[in-house]
């Protein structure tokens, strides 16, 4: 017979663990110390505020394991450290903290692997082997600021895996980023990046989160997106920027647009006049106006794709393109060119190492 799971110490709600304690025996105010040294990076056995029988409750009754490092990288260009996080069955996934001038922003995994096929991407390779618990993805954020030494300000979900294909655990783990007795990291300083689950966006669109939401569109056509992105099968582009239309009405919130730059590909003029034109019809008016923005990305070139990246005159074209249509164009700074900071591809050469 299978064992009952324990409860995660890390997924669960001030609420959750008030009443479980309290069903224990335990008084309701050891959820608040409990709670704030957890999101502090301290294992119960660490924690000074409660007592023997306290701990060996928590231990019978629950389960908690932080990430461990398995594999650490730190840029000597920028400071960018990626990590390799271990989690409790042994699986791994990748996260990234990245310095800027107003303070540090983590890049995090949602899932162990994805199912999404994106053809550029080394994630997807061997697909998706299981979501990610609220827990697991808190535990990467508060496993880095451990090993940092440093506050972490800014989240980006956009690691290994598709987001809004774990909703559940990701909407919790939303909630539980942002309490004020945790981590409390504010909505407006967290992104979430969606290859394009149209249903998930407009269940987001009702949770009313001020978060910025960057949908991965990397092509201006179904034509072309088709051949790169899978989902769009499912859901094409038009009614994708529908989607993205409807969320800015009800949030206010504006959306960032990523584009891969894949040489031969999607980086030609014709195709910027093309997104252009598409961007411009779907999301504005002569009655409203949407603000777009579209972060430009030379593609991080994966062996098992064949892509290679534009070149810099061809980006430097494609965002003039852009930018003469009224659409603001940047071109994405890469950080830890050094250690080979782009997602998936840490996690798959340890596992290729391991095979070996």
């Amino acid at each position: 017979m299978e064992t009952e799971k324990k409860p995660e110490l890390l997924s669960l709600t001030p609420d959750e663990l008030r009443a479980s304690l309290v069903s224990l025996g335990e008084p309701a105010y050891r959820a608040t110390q409990l709670f704030t040294q957890l999101h502090r990076g301290l294992s119960p056995d660490e924690m000074t505020n409660i007592g023997k029988a306290t701990k060996e409750l928590l231990q019978k009754n629950f389960s908690y394991h932080l990430p461990g490092i398995e594999r650490k990288l730190v840029s000597k260009l920028d400071g960018t450290v990626k990590y390799l996080f271990s989690l409790a069955d042994g699986a791994c996934v990748e996260s990234v903290v990245m310095k800027y001038e107003h303070g540090n922003t983590i890049c995090i995994s949602s899932q162990v692997g994805c199912r999404m096929g994106c053809k550029f991407c080394a994630s997807t390779i061997g697909g998706k082997i299981r979501d990610l618990t609220a827990g697991e993805l808190l535990g990467q954020v508060i496993a880095a600021a451990r090993d940092t030494g440093e506050r972490i300000g800014g989240i980006v979900l956009m690691g290994i895996g598709e987001p809004l294909d774990n909703y559940d655990n990701v909407l919790k783990f939303l909630h539980l980023v942002n309490e004020p007795d945790g981590i409390c990291i504010g909505y407006r300083h967290i992104s979430l990046s969606t290859c394009g689950l149209v249903d998930k966006i407009k269940k987001l669109q009702a949770e009313d989160l001020p978060i910025t939401l960057s949908i991965s569109l990397h092509a201006p056509d179904d034509e072309t997106r088709n051949e790169i992105m899978p989902i769009n099968r499912r859901y094409g582009v038009s009614e994708l920027l529908d989607a993205c239309r409807d969320y800015f009405r009800a949030t206010g919130r504006r959306i960032s647009f990523e584009y891969t730059l894949i040489a031969g590909k999607n980086d030609s003029v014709s195709q910027a006049e093309k997104l252009a034109s598409v961007l411009n019809s779907h999301l504005r008016s002569k009655t409203e106006t949407m603000p777009i923005h579209v972060n430009l990305i030379p593609v991080n070139e994966v062996k098992e794709s064949g892509f290679t990246s534009a070149d810099r005159k061809s980006v430097a074209a494609f965002a003039k393109t852009l930018e003469s249509r009224g659409i603001r164009a940047t071109v994405r700074r890469k950080l830890g060119a050094d250690i080979n900071a782009s997602c998936g591809q840490l996690r798959k050469s340890v596992l290729e190492e391991k095979k070996a």
